[in-house]
């Protein structure tokens, strides 16, 4: 059995040869003592953002003022959503959108995409969904299906893994309309087979729907290669993009044209300015959008979209299984012996970006790990959730929070 001590040095030498290391020292507070492991909820800030923030204040803000809007923003959500699209979503240009909150921007498409193929097959009245999805995402086929009197198809999961193409086959067929799925499930980080799951859901006559929330930006992902519908996924994770950052929305090129999105609001008009009687919708993306654009929202992930273009989707995935790996180990060696379990999958082809441990006793470690400057975040039933993010976490800061989540569970439970 490996000691903590051991563990340590071992972390010092796969911090010496990270050929991504030198990513830390660019974001915000890299160097305070605080052990940071929920960078797949919110992201640490790039340094380089404020000074970006402080620049569009004083200049396009404060000094262009409306005109702005001519010069620049009302592109933005384009222009920023191809380099989503080219950087991270394995997306040719036209396809991807920057807008509203994740939960808009999936009501949108679940909904342009359900009634799309309800329209030209009436059997098909079913959206499927894992019992196991995202809140959200679960509540809304719930929400969508009552809204247009249809049927919720239920996949049952292994909360420590998630959908797999077996399941998938026995939920899908002629009554399908849409798939709605995430690539890295949110309890477990299981990673789905995303090219093999689209395959299933196509060869049925359905769409799929990507939710990317946990993958983006951490596990290379490619929707055009996949033969994707549509996708969306949130910014504040590992693009950085801050505290309630827009989400993005990506609809295949072919499908474009076919769905009309639900919230017909003026910036999706064919004329913007027109302000016509009527809604008549844009061509390409901007038909995906409602109402103006959030532009100091977009502005703090152009600087993490940079740093990935930089470092490249593979380098950071191959860190990331080195760094949930690490976790792994060390959760093997310091917890061993006190019932917690890893409800996550040990395949690295298996994960995605971030692993749950379990036991009874997690809610008040988390609390307790909380107060003393180690940041995980806890999942219902028992779990504690470590989300490695691999620009800016090192694998020293990976064994000082193992080794602080023993010493938490020990003082919770009276073993200390």
């Amino acid at each position: 059995m490996k000691t903590a001590a051991t563990l340590t040095a071992e972390a010092a030498a796969l911090d010496a040869a990270d050929p991504l290391g030198g990513f830390r020292d660019r974001f915000v507070a890299s160097a305070a003592p605080l052990v940071y492991f929920d960078g797949n909820s919110l992201g640490r800030p790039p340094r380089a953002t404020a000074d970006r923030l402080a620049r569009f204040v004083d200049d396009e803000w404060g000094g262009r003022l409306i005109r702005g809007w001519d010069e620049g923003w009302m592109e933005l959500p384009f222009a920023i959503g191809d380099e989503i699209g080219r950087i991270a979503l394995g997306a040719a240009a036209g396809q991807t959108v920057v807008g509203d909150s994740t939960t808009v921007l999936l009501y949108k498409l679940l909904r342009a995409a359900f009634d799309a193929q309800h329209s030209i097959d009436p059997a098909r009245v079913e959206i499927v969904v894992d019992r196991d999805n995202f809140p959200t995402d679960r509540y809304l086929v719930e929400g969508i299906a009552a809204e247009r009197g249809r049927t919720v198809r239920w996949v049952d999961v292994d909360l420590s893994a998630g959908v797999t193409p077996d399941l998938l086959r026995g939920a899908v067929g002629p009554r399908t309309a849409v798939v709605l799925l995430s690539h890295v499930a949110y309890r477990s980080g299981h990673l789905a087979d995303a090219a093999t799951l689209t395959r299933i859901a196509r060869d049925a006559g359905a769409l799929i729907l990507w939710d990317l929330c946990h993958s983006a930006g951490s596990v290379p992902v490619h929707l055009d290669e996949w033969g994707a519908d549509v996708a969306v996924g949130c910014t504040y994770k590992y693009l950085n993009g801050g505290p309630g950052s827009p989400a993005f929305a990506y609809v295949a090129e072919r499908h474009q044209e076919a769905l009309a999105q639900p919230i017909q609001g003026w910036m999706g008009a064919a004329d913007v300015f027109a302000m016509g009687p009527e809604y008549v919708p844009a061509q390409g993306m901007r038909r995906f959008l409602s109402g103006t654009p959030p532009i100091v929202g977009m502005l703090a992930m152009r600087d993490t979209l940079e740093m990935i273009a930089e470092a490249g989707i593979d380098a950071i995935r191959e860190k990331s299984i080195a760094l949930t790996g690490f976790a792994l180990r060390a959760a093997d060696e310091l917890l061993a012996g006190r019932g917690v379990t890893v409800a996550s999958p040990r395949e690295a082809a298996e994960r995605g970006g971030h692993l749950t441990l379990q036991h009874p006793a997690m809610r008040e470690v988390t609390a307790l790990l909380w107060r003393q400057d180690v940041v995980p975040d806890y999942r219902d039933p028992g779990g504690l959730r470590i989300g490695l993010s691999p620009l800016s976490t090192s694998f020293t800061e990976v064994v000082t929070g193992m080794r602080a989540v023993a010493d938490a569970w020990d003082t919770v439970t009276g073993r200390a």
